[in-house]
């Protein structure tokens, strides 16, 4: 009994049955899953959906030997167990997979300009066609560049090189939309506990909290630091704590948020009568903290999905101009913020 007929006479969907499904012809369905650049963006997401509700697979080996190509995005990412991470990483190889493409990951420990050189190096030694750079990069070099330019490359940390396109949250709109929350709500200020000063991201939510203070015409307290780590956030809610007339605080992560929130609940003071706590990310932990946290969310999903499809875009028209592409967060109200408690 053939694999086929085991599965009562099945076979797996073909390029002619995203087509019907689509409403498009077979040869859109592979300009589409081939990352062509001139197609429209309806049709493009008609063929992605379809390809998505059918399970849709192309078959790489076969590809690969008729073409001469090898159908692989290579990523560069951080090694960390931060949550985050790991679903902007889903989202690329969900999204690479249903266009026919492989995913090779190489992590750096650091963001050192020479850990990220040896990642990039890694990944052009093994043949992609194209290189997604998750890292907050900050500082680039001669190396980085040359790099970037042998290679189509596409970062979406917010940081760029002379070659790269760029998918990125705006995360000063991020900053300014906890911190807006906060003041509408009536407090005075907003204190800050932020990332580590080397992350791009953090850099932009604290300008963001900042301005934002400075344009309401309110007082700026210094900003506390962390590191991403929920046990930095523990430390930065133990000082903060102690701070009779601090009654809002943005956090720069909801993973910060969830140490501040056990810091303040340890020092006697309550979330959110007492003060109130906004994070960043909307990890599918911040609706079950106690209380549910009020924070921005950030499309990490989609943001993978995107990087691949610019990317796909990119390889099939590399001397296009990169155009950077915006994706706006959104603000979650829950439980963890309030008006503050007069006296």
């Amino acid at each position: 009994m053939t694999k086929q007929q085991g599965d009562g006479g099945r076979r797996p969907p073909g390029m002619t049955d995203v087509a019907r499904a689509a409403g498009v012809s077979a040869q859109t369905v592979s300009r589409v899953l081939s990352g062509h650049p001139h197609v429209r963006e309806k049709t493009r997401a008609d063929v992605m959906a379809a390809v998505a509700r059918l399970g849709y697979r192309r078959n790489n080996a076969a590809r690969m030997l008729s073409s001469g190509r090898s159908r692989t995005i290579g990523v560069v990412t951080l090694r960390t167990t931060f949550y985050s991470r790991a679903l902007v990483t889903s989202g690329i190889e969900g999204a690479a997979q249903a266009a026919g493409y492989t995913v090779s990951t190489a992590t750096t420990a650091s963001l050192d300009t020479s850990a990220i050189e040896d990642a990039l190096s890694r990944l052009t030694d093994q043949g992609v066609e194209g290189i997604i750079l998750s890292v907050p990069l900050i500082h680039t070099s001669p190396r980085l560049e040359e790099l970037t330019r042998a290679t189509p490359t596409l970062t979406i940390d917010g940081s760029r090189t002379d070659a790269t396109e760029v998918v990125a949250v705006d995360q000063s709109l991020a900053a300014r939309l906890a911190t807006r929350h906060l003041l509408d709500l009536g407090h005075a200020t907003v204190w800050h506990l932020a990332g580590p000063e080397q992350w791009l991201e953090a850099a932009s939510r604290r300008e963001g909290w900042r301005t934002t203070l400075e344009a309401a015409g309110r007082a700026v307290p210094p900003p506390l630091e962390g590191d991403w780590s929920p046990a930095s956030g523990y430390r930065g809610g133990l000082v903060l704590g102690r701070i009779p007339d601090a009654t809002a605080v943005f956090v720069a992560s909801d993973e910060m948020a969830f140490g501040v929130v056990r810091a303040l609940r340890e020092l006697g003071r309550r979330v959110p009568e007492d003060i109130s706590v906004v994070g960043v990310d909307d990890i599918e932990l911040a609706e079950y903290c106690s209380p549910p946290l009020t924070t921005v969310a950030q499309p990490f999903a989609q943001m993978g999905e995107h990087a691949v499809a610019h990317l796909l875009r990119y390889i099939a028209a590399p001397e296009t101009v990169p155009e950077p592409e915006s994706v706006e967060p959104r603000l979650v109200v829950r439980a963890s913020t309030a008006a503050p408690v007069r006296d």
